[in-house]
């Protein structure tokens, strides 16, 4: 099974770099939220419509590689491709390339588990919502 994947551009802008001119290292998790923002949308897996539907979807873990720095100016993409898992979870990695140098500048992953909004406490199934969400996936790579 292939997963969903999705590609988002950005410039980066002088109030993400630090004063040596480089991204600062916190902004990739900002990018990488911007990325998750662009799949939803795409893909109908909007954080309102699941807060809608009466969950939260925290992140628990995130791992990231920097591989190169990001300047001032840089245009770069995000790609993001959705892991699926059998677990009740939301499962992504990224890759992050310099549109200037066509290199690869960081990596990495995140997951996000489900929180009843209510009461808070973990869903440790899949919503309903979601387990038709990914049935009605064809799996395939998309931009």
């Amino acid at each position: 099974m292939i997963g969903l994947c999705a590609h988002k551009t950005l410039e980066i802008r002088f109030s993400d770099t630090d004063a040596m001119g480089v991204v600062w290292h916190g902004n990739y998790l900002k990018y990488f939220e911007d990325a998750r923002e662009h799949f939803g949308e795409l893909f109908k897996l909007e954080y309102l419509l699941i807060h809608k539907l009466g969950f939260f979807v925290p992140i628990t873990e995130t791992s990231l590689k920097h591989l190169e720095p990001i300047y001032y100016g840089d245009n770069i993409q995000i790609s993001i491709k959705f892991i699926c898992t059998k677990a009740a979870k939301i499962q992504f990695e990224y890759i992050l390339k310099n549109l200037e140098t066509n290199n690869i500048v960081a990596t990495g992953t995140t997951t996000q588990v489900f929180l009843n909004e209510s009461s808070r406490d973990l869903v440790l199934y899949k919503p309903f919502f979601f387990k038709e969400w990914e049935s009605k996936q064809n799996w395939i790579n998309v931009s």
